[in-house]
């Protein structure tokens, strides 16, 4: 079978491989354009494209597939299907016909939850106890085609959008390989319609989203914290600095939101009030300074605790 694989950051490396892996002719690899990045702004390449390379595999990056001559050129290739796993663009319905197998998304979330930009945040933020992947029949809309397979994934309560989202790879890849494309095309396998009425949507996450507002629940606070971990992180100002907040947990107390106070967990000795409960931090980071713990941290900055941190 041909396949034409499209994506782009990490989590679509482990169903590239997974293809390879398998035997499958993956007979081009499409990935999103080298962008500038770091300090120097010099271009970096996707994650997917430096894995393609490392396979000897054709890759293409086109900035867009609606040109006339991209058209062409995917169609060129034969695949009797595509595969997707976070590529970056919405396909076009000429780019949705051009298999004869269709075009199979890799998707984080048991669909027709968290649609959308940000699926694996969307389920830590909802406080979803599963979660999982599914491999889904793309058409033109926004993840809302019908539904070939599904594996839930249990979310743990120190679980990150980092560490899921590594979860979920690596159990997509092995749901597409082992039990999705082996069946697809023999027509083991029936396209569920999704449920409208159940469907909810995750928006595009940016750096504001992680700006601590402390008249929250803490309970909400401690599952942005994770949510925003890798990026864009959890941060609140003190002193006109930054403050990261790269771990922490929901402990009861009340008192005014943003006051700094000592609290009586071992793992958190500190925390900030919260607008119910008390989120304890246990893990920081100063602007221009190495990660500690709360505890270092509150040892080497004595009058952090009993500040009020704006909202």
């Amino acid at each position: 079978m041909r396949v034409v694989f499209m994506g782009t950051p990490l989590f679509a490396m482990p169903s590239l491989a997974a293809l390879v892996e398998a035997s499958y002719e993956v007979c081009a690899v499409y990935t999103q354009p080298d962008r500038p990045a770091g300090r120097g702004r010099g271009l970096v390449q996707p994650p997917v494209k430096e894995a393609a390379l490392g396979y000897g595999l054709l890759i293409r990056q086109p900035s867009s597939l609606k040109p006339p001559q991209e058209m062409e050129a995917l169609a060129g290739l034969k695949p009797d299907v595509i595969v997707v796993a976070a590529y970056g663009q919405l396909l076009p319905q000429q780019v949705l016909d051009i298999p004869r197998f269709g075009c199979l998304n890799v998707h984080p979330s048991l669909l027709p939850r968290h649609r959308g930009a940000s699926p694996v945040a969307g389920a830590i933020l909802a406080g979803d106890e599963v979660t999982g992947v599914t491999i889904m029949l793309l058409d033109a809309g926004l993840d809302t085609g019908p539904l070939l397979s599904q594996r839930q994934v249990p979310v743990l309560p120190q679980d990150t959008t980092g560490s899921l989202t590594d979860k979920l790879a690596g159990e997509g890849a092995q749901l597409l390989v082992m039990e999705t494309l082996p069946r697809w095309p023999s027509g083991e396998l029936t396209p569920q319609p999704q449920d409208e009425e159940q469907a909810t949507y995750t928006p595009q996450i940016d750096k504001e989203s992680g700006r601590v507002d402390w008249h929250l629940p803490a309970e909400d606070l401690w599952r942005r914290v994770r949510a925003y971990q890798p990026w864009p992180g959890c941060y609140t100002t003190w002193k006109g600095r930054t403050v990261r907040l790269l771990e922490a947990v929901p402990l009861d107390g009340e008192g005014q939101p943003g006051m700094v106070v000592r609290t009586n967990a071992a793992d958190a000795p500190v925390g900030v009030n919260a607008g119910h409960g008390v989120l304890g931090l246990v893990r920081v980071q100063l602007e221009g300074k190495r990660a500690v713990s709360a505890e270092d941290f509150v040892r080497g900055q004595r009058d952090f605790v009993g500040a009020l941190l704006p909202s």
